[in-house]
């Protein structure tokens, strides 16, 4: 069963990760930097998606701008590698064709998103990693920045927080994406960055009806070098289908490629009839748990209908209409509402 899309609202829903909330610990300027940073994005995502741009370009816009503050954890601010490098993952799925492009273990693209796009126009591989898709990068006119570029300080503190930890523990420890800093760092967050899940994406339906879906992330504070999570993987962290919804996951990715949660996501509403409020409620709350899948997804249907599910105690989201103003939220219990 597919959504008729003779009546649609044009719409973009992001999301730049989910997690522990720190309501208590932080000052009404620094969640407010977070509110607006996700304002920012909306509006600069809705200037594209008004002037009649595919959902493709749309959510990669979207993505870009997040890509771009270091608020995130994906291109600027990316988190640490266990070598105190960075490794980031992005994908890019149009609905309208299956089209998709997928990159992984990229150090020196400035915007992932961005590479991923130019390989699922050039109609080759679907994925591509490492150095190869680096070079296609630069081969296709994307913007290449030396690897400290990604670098801050905080994520370097995290990389440093988690290590101290896993050696006084002896045991191996990752942080969930930019999770784990110092007490102090944590604290300037609205979501504890200890225990955060901080894949940034995005999910567009566009004037002409058409779907997309784009998700970036620099991984796991501390990963294994080589270690991709759902992110990149069409039907794991981002899938969009016509006709149907798009997907942009944020989470445990072990558990989220277990569970293919996007993919899970569209076929519940596509087989099952469900709304897409049903299906994702369906897919966080019940398939994911048992798997260890903490986090969210977000999602948008055939006929504009929004979903922003998780199952953390926040998860920092916004959406806006074509003509409308930007609507934010990141705790559990908040509504929508402007920055």
């Amino acid at each position: 069963m597919t959504t008729s899309t003779s009546s649609f609202r044009p719409v973009i829903a992001i999301h730049g990760g989910a997690g522990t909330i720190t309501r208590a610990s932080i000052t009404p300027a620094q969640q407010q930097a977070y509110r607006d940073a996700l304002r920012d994005v909306l509006q600069g995502a809705q200037q594209k998606l008004a002037a009649g741009a595919p959902a493709e370009a749309v959510a990669v816009e979207a993505v870009r701008l997040l890509e771009e503050c270091p608020l995130f954890n994906a291109g600027r601010g990316a988190v640490f590698t266990a070598d105190a490098t960075h490794e980031m993952d992005a994908c890019v799925m149009r609905g309208r064709d299956l089209a998709c492009g997928s990159l992984a273990g990229v150090s020196t693209v400035r915007n992932p998103v961005r590479a991923a796009l130019a390989l699922m126009e050039a109609g080759g591989p679907v994925f591509m990693i490492g150095a190869a898709a680096e070079r296609f990068a630069q081969a296709q006119g994307c913007e290449m920045v030396a690897r400290d570029w990604f670098s801050t300080e905080q994520r370097l503190a995290q990389l440093r927080t988690v290590q101290a930890a896993a050696l006084a523990s002896g045991r191996e420890q990752v942080a969930l994406d930019h999770s784990a800093q110092s007490q102090t760092q944590a604290q300037a967050a609205p979501l504890d960055e200890r225990k955060k899940m901080g894949t940034v994406g995005a999910v567009v339906l566009d004037v002409h009806g058409q779907l997309a879906a784009a998700t970036s992330t620099g991984g796991l504070t501390n990963k294994k070098p080589g270690r991709v999570g759902d992110s990149p993987v069409v039907g794991a962290g981002t899938y969009a289908k016509h006709g149907v919804v798009a997907v942009s996951c944020t989470g445990v990715g072990e558990a989220f490629i277990r569970g293919s949660a996007a993919h899970t996501v569209a076929a519940r509403i596509e087989l099952l009839g469900e709304s897409v409020a049903q299906a994702t409620a369906e897919v966080i709350h019940r398939v994911l748990p048992p798997l260890g899948g903490d986090g969210g997804l977000i999602a948008v249907g055939a006929d504009g209908e929004v979903s922003l599910c998780f199952n953390s105690e926040g998860m920092y989201r916004g959406q806006i209409g074509i003509d409308g103003e930007a609507l934010v939220a990141i705790y559990a219990n908040d509504a929508l509402a402007p920055a």
